[in-house]
């Protein structure tokens, strides 16, 4: 196997072929997030509570979770484009299947279907550019692909939002069909010679069984933590034992095990380590905020969920402009340097939001998401040709899936942690304000004169020191995230220099 597999395509059909990956990451990335607002108009079709409604979220980041890690072993069972088929294939399915739901489990089961077929298409799709193009291309092959990575969570809320108010929660699920058929025939038509060598290897279903299981508690620990009060409930303890002693086994299990379901030893070596927990702070901080945003920006500052997703939306403008010119900038400059410049670039965005009010106006919401898109590709794009040029090539495709792992669960946790955080604060800063701002019987008697009764002035009151409590506690996140940015920036300076491009020759 030679070590660029992609020469016996013509430039041609490597573009094509380019193209195909980053709009099948696209479509992948953008379902994890593109449900998150259609949740309220999924609970009233199908006549469940709005939390009832969250597990078509859940499902599906369970699912994908457990499934993103099993990649490497996937790929080297059966092949990397005979996996991206049938995983492309398979999401094409369940996402017609969703759309077609009619109940809650049906719409669960599919989203699971859904998820487990999603999660190795993101690591695949990593694995396959860096086969296909050349040394000295696979920057800006690995920019394009990042591209689509850092802009989907962003466009997920405003396709779903726009979506489900103007037509119906079944298309956000339907608009993949055509997606996953122009990516299906692309890369049938373009990636068949250079599929890779299946090797017969048994199934390690001790190790499956733990993965599945810790990895199962820990995401629904995560999701329904915050609703049960964290570890004041027995469930969520409950869920954090299995999940950590589950771990604990799983660890030792694959460590031990000569052919494990996952290839845990990458995490011999320092620059995949350092770089991938890198990555865990800088993702940790850029999907909470991707999270908390919409949720202060629909709850307490009067816009619709569709509005909410176009404040979010500026950050892909930058993004698409910069990913290409990093990809470039990668096989020139010190990638260190590149996320070092980007992670800071974030933390300076972090700050201009930490200086949000509850009377900003759209633009002083939109420009610092403007600005964020210039950050973003320059940390993202770095840090993931860091990881895998960090290990040998015949562990790349393990070593693709674990990063995607990492990221999908430091999202998660990110997530929950500033979820929490944020309500914490927000009762927090209410009691602070409270206690500063009770209502005098002056100024009652002002609002008496304005025609408002006593329980009206109280309620005028209370409102007014909700919103600004709720604004407090999210500029103070922001200030959290500006500190993880920096934290990350020093972080990446662990990873040695590599002394290789990322190569995926041997990965099969």
């Amino acid at each position: 196997m030679t070590a660029f597999a992609g020469s016996i395509l013509s430039p041609r059909t490597r573009v094509l072929a380019g193209f195909v990956m980053a709009l099948s990451n696209f479509m992948v990335v953008l379902d994890t997030s593109i449900a998150n607002v259609s949740v309220p108009h999924i609970a009233g079709s199908l006549a469940i509570s709005p939390d009832q409604g969250t597990w078509v979220i859940t499902s599906y980041s369970v699912a994908e979770a457990i499934c993103v890690p099993l990649t490497g072993w996937l790929t080297q069972r059966f092949g990397l484009v005979r996996v991206y088929l049938f995983s492309m294939v398979g999401f094409a399915i369940f996402s017609m299947l969703c759309g077609l739901s009619v109940s809650l489990g049906m719409l669960v089961a599919a989203r699971i279907g859904q998820g487990l077929c999603g999660g190795p298409i993101m690591p695949i799709t990593q694995t396959l550019l860096l086969r296909v193009f050349p040394p000295e291309q696979r920057g800006t092959a690995m920019g394009l692909w990042a591209m689509t990575a850092v802009v989907a969570p962003v466009a997920g809320p405003v396709l779903g939002g726009t979506i489900s108010d103007n037509l119906s929660w079944h298309w956000i699920f339907f608009i993949n069909l055509p997606v996953a058929a122009i990516a299906v025939t692309g890369v049938w038509l373009t990636l068949r010679p250079v599929e890779t060598v299946p090797e017969k290897t048994r199934v390690d279903l001790v190790g499956l069984a733990l993965l599945i299981l810790w990895v199962g508690a820990l995401q629904i620990m995560l999701d329904i933590g915050r609703d049960h009060d964290w570890f004041h409930s027995g469930t969520v303890v409950a869920l954090a034992v299995v999940a950590g002693v589950g771990f604990a086994f799983f660890l030792i299990w694959e460590l031990t095990e000569k052919q494990p379901i996952v290839d845990v030893r990458v995490f011999r070596h320092r620059g995949f380590t350092s770089a991938t927990l890198c990555m865990a702070l800088f993702y940790a901080s850029m999907f909470s905020s991707t999270v908390v945003t919409p949720q202060w920006l629909q709850g307490f500052m009067g816009y619709t969920a569709s509005s909410a997703g176009y404040v979010l939306a500026w950050q892909g403008v930058f993004a698409v402009v910069m990913a290409p010119v990093v990809g470039k900038l990668t096989g020139r400059v010190d990638a260190r340097w590149l996320v070092t410049c980007g992670t800071l670039w974030l933390c300076f965005t972090a700050i201009l939001r930490s200086h949000w009010t509850a009377n900003a106006d759209y633009w002083t919401l939109s420009i610092p998401h403007l600005l964020t898109g210039f950050g973003m590709p320059l940390s993202f794009v770095p840090i993931t040709i860091l990881s895998l040029s960090s290990v040998e090539p015949r562990e790349t495709a393990s070593a693709a899936g674990l990063t995607s792992f990492v990221r999908t669960l430091s999202g998660a946790v990110g997530a929950s942690v500033a979820t929490t955080v944020w309500v914490n604060r927000e009762q927090i800063d209410r009691a602070d304000l409270t206690n500063v701002i009770s209502p005098q019987p002056q100024v009652l008697d002002q609002l008496a004169q304005h025609g408002m009764s006593m329980a009206q002035g109280r309620g005028m009151l209370e409102q007014l020191v909700e919103q600004q409590a709720v604004a407090l506690a999210t500029t103070q996140l922001f200030q959290i995230a500006a500190v993880m940015f920096v934290l990350a920036a020093a972080m990446i300076w662990i990873v040695p220099k590599p002394k290789r491009a990322a190569s995926a020759a041997g990965a099969h």
